[in-house]
């Protein structure tokens, strides 16, 4: 049997290539991204329970089931991260995100970008080290929101703001040296979060909640609303300019 970090990473890689047929000859109907979060879901689910039935699943696509509160084994999935980028001609930023919670924290995950042709995890044949990176500070935010906040901190040090589709493709492209940092507020849940968190951590990266705290997973309330992903050398000032934005009043 597969160990949970290269299942975690065959699970997302194999439901990357789904979506990626899916793209090629989209349903008749024009709902591909309501059909690529349909397929990806059935089959990670599917997958899932023939390798591990007792397990627990929570899905960004299906009804939270409560049984999972009091499970040692939860996946938490993302069957389709970046919908909206998914169904747009040419786009790359749009992941899978499988993670595995046991017994108090993330245990394994993986995090494809099908377009890519890339898929990083927890499993030591799919983790890279960080790569080097140079020029002026690039944070990543979300394309459709990016958050006051980060607006704040990035003029405080002097850096890009970067705006990109999935948090797994934001996450990813801070492992791989195309970005210093990810910065998120103002909402998202488990889902988003959980596997990408657990390759940026397995990297090296600094991971946490926007105040330094860390991130908590199969919580009763899957929201999950903010994020720091970063270099490490970053974290400090990172943190203590999030720390003092947050004390400046909005703008009039």
């Amino acid at each position: 049997m597969l160990d949970d970090h290269r299942l975690a990473a065959r699970l997302a890689e194999a439901a990357g290539q789904l979506l990626l047929a899916l793209r090629l000859a989209p349903p008749a109907d024009g709902g591909l991204g309501a059909a690529g979060d349909r397929a990806s879901h059935r089959f990670l689910v599917d997958a899932i329970r023939r390798d591990h039935p007792t397990d627990a699943i929570l899905s960004e696509e299906a009804a939270d089931d409560v049984i999972r509160l009091s499970a040692e084994r939860v996946w938490i999935i993302d069957p389709l991260d970046g919908t909206r980028e998914f169904t747009e001609d040419g786009r790359e930023d749009w992941a899978v995100h499988v993670a595995l919670w046991q017994r108090g924290a993330l245990a394994a995950g993986a995090v494809a970008l099908p377009a890519r042709a890339i898929v990083l995890s927890t499993a030591p044949a799919f983790r890279r080290p960080l790569a080097c990176i140079d020029g002026p500070l690039r944070f990543l935010v979300s394309r459709t929101r990016p958050p006051a906040i980060a607006v704040r901190v990035a003029s405080a040090m002097g850096a890009q703001l970067v705006p990109m589709g999935s948090a797994g493709a934001k996450t990813l492209a801070v492992v791989l040296g195309e970005a210093h940092a990810y910065i998120h507020a103002g909402g998202q849940y488990e889902w988003d979060s959980a596997a990408p968190v657990a390759v940026a951590a397995a990297a090296g990266l600094h991971v946490s909640r926007l105040d330094g705290s860390p991130l908590g997973y199969n919580q009763r309330d899957p929201s999950l609303p903010d994020l720091l992903v970063c270099r490490p050398s970053l974290a400090r000032a990172l943190l203590r300019t999030i720390a003092s934005a947050t004390r400046t009043p909005e703008s009039p």
